[in-house]
């Protein structure tokens, strides 16, 4: 016996149901789906969010706040981040990027005053916070704000 002479046994496999094939066949005219109502024509269906006629949870809970469309969002790196520069005198946006502290560049790069410097460095971001740059000044360093 081989596989190609394997058989299901009669009765084991049920055809599948021909819908809309006259009326002999038993699932004519309406096709299973009854005379009316809101399922029995094509697209009687409605929305997953659809409760009904009953007001809608959307619509039902309070709005609260404002989303800005403008608003931007930084990628950020720390000051104490660049301990990982010391040996460079300047380091630019790509310097960060190749250090791998950003992993999405989002609207651009923001210095925040977190952690301690010890050397002096020059750096170019995009946005930097005002103790940030006072820490990088008081070690001699500059941040350049890139507009």
């Amino acid at each position: 016996m081989k596989l190609s002479d394997l058989k299901s046994i009669p009765g084991s496999r049920k055809g599948r149901k021909r819908v809309g094939r006259g009326t002999g066949s038993g699932l004519g005219t309406t096709a299973g789906y009854g005379n009316k109502g809101q399922r029995s024509t094509s697209g009687g269906t409605k929305g997953k969010s659809f409760e009904g006629g009953q007001l809608p949870l959307t619509r039902r809970i309070p709005k609260r706040g404002f989303k800005n469309p403008f608003r931007k969002e930084y990628a950020v790196i720390n000051v104490g981040d660049l301990a990982v520069f010391k040996g460079k005198e300047k380091i630019g946006i790509e310097d960060i990027l190749r250090a791998g502290f950003i992993k999405k560049m989002k609207d651009g790069i923001k210095l925040l005053s977190v952690g301690d410097i010890d050397f002096s460095i020059k750096i170019s971001v995009h946005k930097a916070s005002q103790k940030a740059i006072e820490k990088i000044q008081a070690k001699g360093g500059e941040v350049e704000v890139l507009v």
